[in-house]
């Protein structure tokens, strides 16, 4: 039982749940958005279009594709903006940061492990090194 209550009190777990609630709500948002501005923009090019009532026929049987249309629209809006707001901005911020610690860190020569630029010794093979200049 308790390796069952680390797991559910594991911080990745916490932040996987929170992440998946804020996920649901943006995708909320981005539809509301989808349906208030964007359709309504395609629709200077001639009548507000209604996608979600679009539909086709066969023997019958009705297809829906206009719910498909507007899904995909949300879909490619959630896409390009999680990737302009989120991914572009995090990827920069993580390149800054790795060329910074690059700048304070060098591969040990003997065993490779990560050691500081100014280490005389490695901490992890204590093999003698030669400081590099800050």
């Amino acid at each position: 039982m308790d390796g069952f209550k680390k797991f559910l009190f594991q911080g990745n777990l916490i932040q996987l749940a929170v992440a998946v609630v804020i996920g649901a709500v943006f995708a909320d948002l981005i539809t509301a958005f989808t349906e208030g501005f964007i359709t309504p923009l395609l629709g200077i090019f001639g009548g507000v279009p209604t996608f979600g009532d679009l539909y086709f026929e066969i023997n019958g049987s009705r297809f829906m594709y206009g719910a498909f249309v507007d899904s995909l629209i949300a879909f490619l809006l959630t896409a390009a903006i999680l990737y302009f707001f989120v991914v572009l901005p995090v990827a920069k911020l993580f390149d800054r940061f790795i060329s910074e610690e690059e700048a304070t860190h060098r591969a040990c020569p003997q065993c490779r492990s990560e050691i500081d630029r100014a280490a005389t010794r490695c901490a992890f093979c204590t093999s003698e090194v030669v400081p590099e200049p800050a």
